[in-house]
C-alpha cells in the first residue's frame, strides 16, 4: 500500500460564529466546538484513508480561551498517526477577531478515528510519510499518548477489580467535598 503524507490530507475548516452558537454571556457553546473538530478530524482522517471513518475518541479538550459571537473559527487538522485502521488526528483552534485582527489559540485535540469499509468492516489505513522533524515529532507525541492511555487504563481497571471500602479510602474522602452516606 502505497503511503501519504502528512500535507496530503491536511484540513483547515473556518467557520463564522454566530449568536445562535452561544450561550447567554455571549460565549460559544463548547459542543459546537466540538462538533466543529469532529468535522475536521473526519475530513483529515477520511481524505487519508480514501474511504469513511469514525470517530473513536476524543483525547482531553480544554478550552483555553473563551470563543466570542462574530469571531471566525479556523480548525486546523492533520493526521499525526496511523496504526493498521485507525489514525490520530491533531486539532488546533484558532479564534480570530477580524475587525481588532487578534489571534488567539483556544484549543488543541486528538481525535482518534478508524476507517471503515461499505459493509462496515474495518479497513487498513495507508501508512504516513513523515517528511520533517514536526511530523516524526506529533507522531512520536501520538504513540506516546497512545501507550500512558493503555496504560492508565490498566491502572484504573485493577483499581476498580480490587476496590474495598476501608478505613484509608474513608480518610481520603474526610479531604473532600462529599458526603458518605450509606445505610
Amino acid at each position: 500500500m502505497e503511503g501519504r503524507t502528512v500535507s496530503y490530507s491536511r484540513t483547515t475548516i473556518t467557520e463564522l460564529m454566530i449568536p445562535a452558537y452561544a450561550n447567554f454571556g455571549g460565549k460559544i457553546h463548547g459542543g459546537v466546538l466540538l462538533s466543529l473538530m469532529d468535522k475536521a478530524a473526519y475530513a483529515c482522517a477520511s481524505k487519508h484513508a480514501g474511504t469513511y471513518c469514525v470517530t473513536v475518541s476524543v483525547d482531553t479538550v480544554n478550552f483555553l480561551q473563551p470563543v466570542e459571537v462574530g469571531e471566525l473559527v479556523s480548525l486546523k487538522a492533520s493526521v499525526n498517526y496511523v496504526g493498521s485502521s485507525s489514525l490520530v488526528v491533531g486539532i488546533r483552534v484558532i479564534a480570530e477577531d477580524v475587525r481588532s485582527a487578534t489571534v488567539k489559540h483556544t484549543n488543541t485535540s486528538y481525535v482518534t478515528m478508524v476507517a471503515k469499509s461499505e459493509d462496515n468492516e474495518k479497513v487498513m489505513v495507508p501508512p504516513l510519510i513523515l517528511e520533517g522533524d514536526g511530523d516524526i515529532r506529533r507522531f512520536l507525541a501520538a504513540l506516546k499518548r497512545k501507550r500512558l492511555r493503555s496504560y492508565a487504563k490498566g491502572k484504573m481497571d485493577a483499581y476498580r477489580k480490587e476496590f474495598k471500602l476501608d478505613d484509608g479510602v474513608r480518610s481520603i474522602l474526610e479531604d473532600q467535598r462529599c458526603i458518605v452516606s450509606l445505610a
